[in-house]
């Protein structure tokens, strides 16, 4: 990008020196993670291969806005009374109103749908500031349709990608090449598979600034990217356009729109004036200085009389006046030359005053296989004197061999810590997997240690077993018994469920080790099996065996169910000959 950045500040600025300064408070200040290589491709002049028919990206690598935001921090809201004119940040601010809600129905749909992307609406507005000028100012209608087409370049591989038609023309009206389409254009053939109803007419236009904020967004935060991870979002972006320039422009739109914005009218959004190949179609060009005058160079191939210079007549002192002098030639103005304003520090935000994470609070964390953690994990971010720091974001994570989750089914969260400079993370809900696994906090946009804390899943417990019926078990030698063993398992008073247990066939009260006579169990192939494990209770405690079967021995054999927790039950079995 940086010959954009060039080309833009010399129509723009008015010395060399400002333009420096504003590349370095743009590259300081506007855009965490913006690089800054000269050598980075640029979509314009790429020389794609020809059998290339798709690069994969949302746009074809098109054509995109270079235009960057003002130095000057947005206003949040127009100047007072919406009167006396308008300062080149509130302009650049403003979003038109359509487009906006657009932007944030959007959030609010991927936040429901995909609440581990943590997408925000402003990533969405930066992009569209990029692609369209936000839907051409807002040249929409109600219901968030362009009046018109926005199209990009054909991608006919001159200068650009090279797709071959996709769609017979469809969306782009171009049946030998494919274009970008619409406010956050759209390849035909990207659009096929990521486009979606944002505004809920049932239909999927790509013209539409609902429907196509709502699908920049899925595609944004397709194979489990999370927006709060700068590394994951630099490559979201750059799947949409695969340039650095492209990367960096969006993120000092991005980080702008942070800073504040305002709606305005539909239609009255600023529009940019300068795109990635600098044609006519990026719309106009700031008018060239008009050129100044080559001063004519002094002949130096003859040598120049000096000129001779009457002498002045000095005064007499009878009050007499002097011999007049020739009148002394003004001296040429010097124009003054500009000096650079100096750029106004930027205070440091929030979340680069941090130097390190420390906790505030956390209790041990245990809990239940399917249980929900009492204790919940609470952390700080503090500066170098420990002072806590508020509206910092906190990023959450569920590490480890684990299927334990935070509510609502994610292993990650997003929080802002609050005015007291603390965050917490969601609950978290333990699976079935038991075990030591680690929840760990990070400060978002900053490379700092994270805290891990050690949370613990103990198995299912049960206190109490005891048989669903009181009938005597008994079967003659050879035979089955006509009844199965069933119990409950309880836990302090309450139903125990999915709780492991394991039935053995013991030798004797204090022999618990397996009998090698006596009743049975059945294995898969038939065969008799004494001792049955991996056994787990329903939703009601309940726990129903296999059918017994008796060998021909006789007597009264012990039947020993032991539980996870240390509950245990002895059932006596009765294997005697029929009465005559």
């Amino acid at each position: 990008m940086a010959a954009h950045f060039g080309r833009r500040l010399r129509k723009g600025a008015a010395t060399t020196a400002v333009a420096a300064a504003a590349v370095a408070a743009l590259s300081a200040s506007q855009a965490p993670g913006v690089t800054t290589d000269d050598q980075a491709r640029q979509t314009t002049g790429a020389q794609p291969t020809p059998d290339v028919q798709d690069d994969g990206t949302a746009t074809g690598n098109s054509r995109y806005y270079t235009d960057l935001p003002p130095l000057q921090s947005p206003n949040p809201e127009p100047s007072p009374g919406g009167t006396g004119p308008i300062g080149t940040g509130e302009a650049e601010a403003g979003i038109p109103a359509t487009v906006l809600d657009a932007y944030k129905k959007a959030e609010a749909a991927l936040r429901e749908s995909k609440p581990g992307c943590n997408l925000p609406w402003q990533l969405l507005a930066a992009i569209g500031k990029v692609e369209s000028g936000q839907a051409r100012g807002g040249r929409v209608d109600a219901s968030g349709t362009t009046y018109s087409p926005i199209l990009g370049p054909k991608l006919d591989g001159n200068g650009f990608a090279l797709i071959s038609d996709t769609d017979n023309g469809a969306y782009d009206g171009d049946s030998g090449y494919d274009r970008a389409v619409g406010p956050m254009q759209f390849i035909p053939s990207t659009w096929a598979w990521a486009g979606r109803d944002g505004n809920g007419d049932g239909k999927k236009d790509p013209n539409n600034v609902y429907d196509a904020a709502l699908a920049a967004g899925h595609y944004l935060c397709r194979a489990g990217h999370d927006m709060s991870v700068q590394a994951q979002m630099n490559a979201s972006i750059l799947s949409y356009n695969n340039s650095t320039a492209y990367l960096n422009t969006v993120l000092s739109w991005l980080e702008y729109y942070r800073k504040g914005t305002h709606e305005v009218p539909d239609g009255t959004g600023s529009l940019p004036s300068h795109s990635s190949d600098d044609s006519s179609g990026a719309g106009p060009s700031p008018s060239p200085s008009p050129s100044t005058p080559a001063t004519p160079k002094p002949d130096t191939t003859k040598p120049k009389p000096k000129p001779t210079s009457p002498k002045p007549t000095p005064s007499t002192p009878g009050g007499g006046s002097p011999s007049p002098s020739p009148s002394p030639t003004p001296p040429t103005p010097t124009p003054p030359t500009p000096t650079p304003p100096t750029p106004t520090p930027t205070p440091p935000t929030p979340t680069e005053t941090v130097d390190h994470l420390a906790d505030a609070g956390t209790g041990k964390l245990t809990a239940t296989a399917g249980d929900t953690f009492t204790e919940k994990v609470t952390v700080q971010p503090e500066t170098k004197s420990d002072k806590a720091v508020a509206k910092v974001r906190i990023r959450f994570a569920i590490v480890g061999d684990t299927d334990a989750t935070f509510v609502g089914g994610e292993k990650y969260a997003t929080l802002v810590t609050n005015n007291a400079g603390t965050a917490t993370a969601p609950a978290v809900v333990a699976g079935e997997t038991t075990g030591d696994f680690t929840v760990r906090a990070t400060v978002v946009g900053r490379v700092l240690p994270g805290l891990d804390y050690t949370a613990t899943v103990t198995p299912r417990q049960a206190d109490t077993l005891a048989r669903t019926s009181d009938t005597e078990l008994t079967c003659v030698p050879g035979g089955e018994f006509a009844d199965q063993v069933e119990v409950k398992a309880t836990y302090r008073g309450a139903v125990a469920d999915g709780v492991g247990a394991t039935a053995t066939l013991v030798k004797s009260l204090l022999d618990p080790t397996e009998n090698d006579k006596g009743p049975y169990f059945k294995d898969a192939d038939g065969k008799p099996v004494r001792t049955l494990k991996d056994l787990k209770t329903d939703a009601d405690g309940l726990l129903k065996l296999p059918k017994l079967y008796a060998d021909d021995t006789t007597g009264t054999f012990l039947l020993r169910i032991n539980t996870t927790g240390g509950a245990t039950l002895t059932v006596e079995l009765k294997v005697a000959a029929a009465a005559s």
